[in-house]
Formats: C-alpha cells, sequence, structure tokens
C-alpha cells in the first residue's frame, strides 16, 4: 500500500504553498510578473488566445483544402427574389430582427419584433450605431455570389435556407450599412472588410459557409484567402 504523507510533510508543503503565493504576491506588486495575464489553469491568456487562432486558421485551411476549386461561372437568369429571404423564424420575428437581437447589446423591440433601442459594433468597419436603421443584414456569402458559386442549380427551397441560415454557418452579420453596400456580391479578392483585424475571422467564415454549402472557389478567391490565412 501506498504511505501516507505524515502530517509534518503536509504541514510543509502547506507552508511552501504559502510562501511561493506571497513571493508571487510580492513579484507582482514590483511589476515583475503579471498575474493578470494568467487564466483560470494558471496558463497564459494571451498564450491560450493565440493557440485559440492558430487553431481556427488550421481549421478554415482544412475546409479549404476540401472546397472544389473552379473557374467562375455566372449562368444567366439570377434574380434576388429566387432567394426568399427574412423569412419568418419564430414567435412572428423574421431573420432580420433575429439577428438584430442576436448581435446587439440592451435590445428592445416592440410588439412586431422591430428593434426600437439598442447598441450595435459593424465588425466591418469598427462603427457603433444605436438605430437599427442604418444597420444592414450582411450575407457572408453575397446571394448572388452563391449563385455562380452553385446555387444556380440549387431548388427554391435550399435557396431560402441560404439566404435565412442562422445554424448551419455564420451566414448573417449585422453590420453597417455602408460596408455592406460597398462589398456588393464582391468575393475576397475583390473586396475585404476595412477594419484588417477582422481579415482573419472574415476569411474564416467565409470559407466555413462555402464548405457548409457545398460551393465552389473560383481561383483568385482562393488566391486571396489563402494570402489571408498565411497572415493570420
Amino acid at each position: 500500500m501506498p504511505k501516507k504523507p505524515s502530517p509534518r510533510g503536509a504541514s510543509l508543503a502547506a507552508t511552501a504553498v504559502g510562501v511561493l503565493a506571497v513571493a508571487a504576491f510580492v513579484l507582482y506588486q514590483l511589476g515583475v510578473i503579471d498575474l493578470e495575464g494568467l487564466d483560470a489553469s494558471g496558463g497564459d491568456a494571451a498564450s491560450n488566445d493565440a493557440a485559440a487562432s492558430a487553431s481556427d486558421t488550421d481549421q478554415a485551411s482544412a475546409w479549404l483544402d476540401e472546397i472544389r476549386i473552379e473557374d467562375e461561372n455566372d449562368p444567366p437568369g439570377y434574380d434576388r427574389a429566387m432567394f426568399p429571404h427574412w423569412s419568418t423564424v419564430e414567435s412572428g420575428c423574421n431573420t432580420r430582427e433575429t439577428v438584430l437581437a442576436r448581435d446587439g447589446q440592451d435590445v428592445e423591440a416592440d410588439d412586431e419584433c422591430r428593434a426600437v433601442s439598442g447598441t450595435w459594433n459593424s465588425v466591418y468597419d469598427g462603427e457603433s450605431f444605436t438605430d437599427s436603421g442604418d444597420l444592414d443584414i450582411d450575407h457572408m456569402v453575397p446571394l448572388k455570389e452563391g449563385w455562380r458559386s452553385g446555387a444556380h442549380a440549387w431548388s427554391t427551397e435550399q435557396r431560402e435556407q441560404f439566404a435565412n441560415d442562422l445554424e448551419r454557418s455564420p451566414q448573417l452579420w449585422a453590420v453597417s450599412a455602408s460596408s455592406n453596400r460597398s462589398k456588393g456580391d464582391s468575393d475576397p479578392s475583390d473586396w475585404m472588410p476595412p477594419s484588417e483585424d477582422f481579415h482573419c475571422e472574415y476569411v474564416a467564415a467565409w470559407i466555413e459557409v462555402k464548405h457548409e454549402w457545398d460551393l465552389t472557389v473560383d481561383p483568385d478567391e482562393e488566391t486571396a484567402l489563402r494570402e489571408v490565412l498565411a497572415g493570420c
């Protein structure tokens, strides 16, 4: 049987822990170490964030490797109405209203689900808003880009699911109307958010949507995506 620790050994161990704790506090007060940079498990929070970011980048790269690379095809017949959007989700609220409630802070809505107050931060350009009318709900992969990438062959039901995707992929974002309209139907080879701090997350989300919905990527688009990922 393993030996039980003696009372004297346990006492010495407790004393040692106490001494180390006091020493750490003194060093913190002197600015030698940063206790605030440690997470609850004793690890470095910044290092953990970097590891998480690297993991996200690796996943995005793996997904991109699985996406078909094809020359862009723009079949005739596109019409935005072929992607029914802002469908009713629940309790009479539509998709736009649901995203505004999800992406804002302290959002209050009236009896018809319309956001009447709240604060929203547009991750594309870092702008903040208190009027929901200043926001658009952006399709991460624009509807016309989806059409060019394979959605032209879908049923209307599939296109509606894509246009109102709240769960399968990070497709819908509440952003400034100006940034959304600047983007238009561009892919990352032609447009990226003004906020460079968001580029890594943007391309990761773009790739996830294309991967989840089995949409293609054209060669210029692939090059742009890989260039951003290489710097993440």
